[in-house]
């Protein structure tokens, strides 16, 4: 794991907190060290502090997607307005932790992004592994078409341009369209862990999602069911 983070006491209380639950940290102070260490020993999965002087969090996360780096990266942000954090998942991160965090949140979706892209799923080893189920390789709902395996997507003839959660939320909704899907189990199904009834990280990816798919003489396709969650329809 590489860890950057310009604030030393936050860096050293992390990389000794990662450390302790098991995870080999890299440590660094800023953009221009995250960058050349990823390129030297590119790691498992990147923790970027967003505000940090000369290269910041989201220009080494631009840098690295433009460069066809698929590494997890999960942003650390003092950022609370929901234009910052959309500004991160632009800049092609995973997923964010809003600062003052709880390091067992922290650790929580380290262990979501690390299932979603190891090919154990993220199973400890020395468990017995479960047969992987095969996806349909196309799937289609409400004019929306997707290649599960090519993790391409389209709205009509329009392509969308998604990130690695855009599109495993899009392709929980398409295969269950026109069910009302609760909080609880999108979070279990997309992030692995249910981060509570305060947190906005669900609606953020949702608003984010619906702002790809929208067009303004087409319907809306994905709906809030307030108090319950959301569901994919076309009206």
């Amino acid at each position: 794991m590489l860890l950057a983070e310009d604030d030393r006491a936050i860096r050293h209380a992390l990389q000794r907190a990662l450390s302790l639950e098991g995870y080999q940290v890299i440590a660094v102070a800023d953009g221009v060290e995250a960058l050349a260490q990823a390129h030297k020993s590119p790691p498992d999965v990147l923790l970027l502090d967003v505000m940090m002087p000369g290269i910041d969090g989201l220009q080494v996360c631009r840098v690295l997607r433009a460069e066809g780096d698929r590494t997890p990266i999960l942003m650390l942000t003092a950022l609370v307005e929901t234009a910052d954090r959309i500004a991160g998942l632009d800049a092609g991160a995973d997923d964010y932790v809003v600062k003052p965090f709880d390091v067992e949140e922290v650790f929580a979706r380290l262990r979501a992004l690390l299932r979603r892209t190891s090919p154990d799923n993220g199973q400890p080893a020395g468990q017995p592994k479960e047969q992987p189920q095969v996806p349909d390789r196309q799937i289609e709902a409400a004019g929306l078409r997707m290649d599960v395996q090519a993790r391409r997507a389209w709205r009509g003839e329009r392509e969308l341009e998604l990130t690695r959660t855009e599109f495993e939320l899009l392709e929980l909704l398409v295969r269950n369209v026109g069910i009302v899907l609760d909080h609880s189990t999108i979070y279990d199904r997309i992030w692995g862990y249910d981060f509570g009834p305060g947190s906005k990280n669900l609606a953020v990816y949702v608003g984010y999602l619906r702002r790809k798919l929208d067009e303004p003489t087409a319907p809306a396709l994905i709906h809030t069911v307030r108090g319950v969650g959301y569901v994919l329809r076309e009206d």
